[in-house]
């Protein structure tokens, strides 16, 4: 699994409209708090369960990608989530994943907010929210 930073992710997402863009988490999260434009939203887990199934999260995105060596970029929150979810891709035979470091949101700081020291929105880079 190859780790871009997001300001690295955004040019890659621009010059490779072939690659599948993922948002891995929870659709409400996805749609709230913003996410990247174009992303497909492929949860990692789901409420009310929240609990993970790797196996069902790698089927679901073969059927999206319908090629495992097709490269897919994965984002999350923070870039937890999306590390695991790209584990599971590359047991699955996935053979081009894309971690995004730090996620939309990025780490929390001093006072545990998100967005105020890294992640694709402190970057300022494009994001659509609902």
């Amino acid at each position: 699994m190859k780790h871009l930073t997001p300001r690295e992710a955004w040019p890659l997402v621009q010059q490779r409209p072939d690659a599948l863009f993922i948002d891995v988490r929870m659709e409400i999260e996805a749609l709230y708090v913003g996410r990247p434009p174009g992303v497909a939203i492929i949860p990692w887990y789901e409420y009310p369960d929240m609990v993970a199934d790797p196996i069902g999260f790698a089927n679901t995105v073969l059927r999206e990608a319908q090629d495992p060596s097709r490269m897919v970029i994965i984002i999350c929150r923070s870039g937890k989530r999306s590390v695991d979810a790209g584990l599971a891709l590359e047991a699955a035979g996935f053979t081009d994943v894309v971690n995004v470091l730090h996620g939309f949101e990025g780490e929390l700081d001093d006072h545990f907010h998100r967005s105020t020291i890294s992640g694709w929105r402190f970057d300022g880079l494009p994001w659509e929210q609902m």
